[in-house]
């Protein structure tokens, strides 16, 4: 599996790095919550700007995103509009979630971008030039919160992202019994072994956290923690994950 390097950090490499997700509405909440964050010291902080109330005024959008650049320091942040159909907080047309996409990029406010893959394709790799333009990674995604697709379907899934240009690859779904997690464990390894470029997955739920905690051994580069607020089912406190995470370490 290729690795990526972004600023202080390599995806692919060692035990899977910890991101944090920051979705407070407004921007004084937002940076406080940063900060505590930040003090704990994970290795990306996502900012879902669908939660953002300003998230459409590109002003207030990039003065926020500067500020949380002096507050975060050099940890790498990522920059999320999810959908409402995948599990977002905000309904947006295709037109406007694409403009946002490249305003984020076009504009550097984040290290790494997230476009997802179940859109108009031509927008798709429209995003992703203007993010490489731009010196942006892109992280490319899918989303199921009502069910998991079978292993053949979520390697496809990763592989169409590689396809298309993706500097890395998530996919995450809703598990409806032990055997969906063995699923998503499996098609983990399968896109690992196949693949040229990091890899996320995991599974959802209370049921899935065993895949939060096991991406050295099965191949997924990135995980989700939670700090006070989550942004999915199933993300697992900062302070436990770290420790599940090393003791669960490949020497």
């Amino acid at each position: 599996m290729k690795t990526l390097t972004v600023r202080n950090i390599t995806l692919g490499s060692g035990l899977p790095k910890v991101a944090v997700p920051l979705v407070d509405t407004d921007r004084d909440a937002l940076i406080a919550q940063a900060k505590k964050v930040a003090a704990m010291e994970p290795d990306v902080i996502e900012w879902r700007i669908d939660f953002y109330q300003d998230v459409l005024n590109e002003e207030k959008l990039a003065q926020t995103a500067a500020t949380l650049r002096q507050v975060i320091g050099e940890i790498v942040l990522l920059i999320t509009f999810r959908t409402k159909g995948e599990g977002g907080a905000m309904a947006l047309a295709d037109d406007q979630y694409f403009a946002l996409l490249k305003f984020v990029a076009k504009h550097q406010l984040g290290d790494l971008v997230d476009v997802e893959l179940e859109h108009d394709q031509v927008a798709v790799k429209g995003v992703l030039t203007t993010a490489h333009k731009n010196g942006v990674k892109v992280v490319m995604s899918n989303h199921d919160f009502e069910q998991t697709p079978s292993q053949a379907e979520q390697v496809a899934r990763l592989t169409a992202m590689a396809d298309l240009g993706a500097d890395v690859a998530k996919v995450a779904s809703m598990p409806q019994s032990p055997a969906d997690v063995l699923t998503v464990l499996a098609a983990t390894v399968e896109a690992k072994a196949k693949l040229n470029l990091p890899i996320i997955t995991m599974s959802m739920g209370d049921l899935g956290k065993v895949s939060r905690v096991s991406g050295q051994a099965f191949g997924s580069a990135l995980t989700f923690a939670a700090v006070g607020k989550t942004s999915a089912p199933g993300q697992i406190g900062l302070a436990d994950l770290r420790r599940d995470l090393a003791d669960l370490k490949i020497n």
